[in-house]
């Protein structure tokens, strides 16, 4: 399954949410797949790779070859790298993916993503996509790609904005390029049951009928903490409750597990 992390709203969690359903699959013993689109690169730091080790075998290298900006016929898997956690691997983004991103859409290669991933399928039990926070090439090129798109919510006024923007922009981008790209869930990070704002806003989500996945993600130190040790809650703190939640929500993506507003109204925090 190919999954990608989306939201043009950036500091939703993206990245930490992409790495951590990751790295919750690899641990139940899933050859599993990050690939970082983001020039930031924050997902490929996060599993412990700095920009001076990808050499050329990064997701823009892949990208250039394919768009022939340089000779080469190396295949998907050749860019593929080993994280030091069993069964996680990554294609690491790289600065290089700023500079080539004219040139590759002004040649349409949007589908070349797609390409790769399906051959990757066979390698990988589970693919999730990271994603620059706005609707360019690259995010594009994702949802394309992927076959289901998951939507982190971080519980504020502007991102209920920003997701309808984004619904529009989803549903054009699957009618006229990819109509198996399927929504599985919005993923409600930072929630805090004692405030009344977030409750408002999922109140709202389940009025415009969208699927919310029924574990909550709630806001914990513990994970900048990870960021900072650029270790998974899974392999940092695996009894940690927000690990717990990590864990509930994957099974939740797995099975499609949505919350209901009557469930909603009774969550504790985590």
């Amino acid at each position: 399954m190919i999954r990608v992390v989306f939201n043009q709203k950036g500091g939703v969690g993206k990245s930490s949410i992409t790495c951590n359903l990751a790295a919750v699959s690899a641990s139940l013993g899933n050859r599993t797949l990050v690939v970082d689109l983001d020039v930031q690169g924050n997902s490929s730091h996060y599993l412990g790779f700095d920009d001076q080790e990808w050499c050329d075998t990064t997701v823009a290298h892949y990208l250039s070859q394919k768009s022939g900006f340089f000779k080469g016929a190396r295949k998907p898997i050749n860019y593929v790298h080993d994280t030091p956690f069993e069964n996680l691997y990554v294609m690491p983004a790289s600065p290089e993916l700023a500079h080539i991103e004219k040139d590759l859409e002004s040649r349409y290669k949007i589908y070349k993503l797609r390409d790769a991933l399906r051959d990757l399928e066979e390698e990988f039990d589970h693919i999730f996509i990271d994603t620059p926070p706005n609707f360019n090439f690259y995010s594009k090129s994702a949802l394309i790609a992927a076959e289901e798109l998951l939507i982190p919510f971080d519980c504020d006024s502007f991102s209920l904005h920003a997701l309808h923007i984004l619904l529009d922009n989803v549903f054009e981008l699957k009618e006229d390029h990819n109509p198996e790209l399927e929504i599985g869930g919005v993923v409600v990070n930072q929630y805090n049951s004692q405030a009344r704002l977030p409750q408002q806003l999922i109140d709202a989500l389940h009025a415009d009928e969208l699927p919310l996945y029924q574990s909550y993600l709630p806001s914990s130190v513990k994970m900048k903490e990870s960021h900072s040790e650029r270790k998974p809650l899974v392999y940092l703190a695996p009894s940690h409750k927000l690990t717990q939640s990590l864990q509930k929500l994957f099974g939740d993506v797995e099975a499609r597990t949505y919350a209901s507003p009557e469930a909603a109204m009774a969550a504790e925090p985590a």
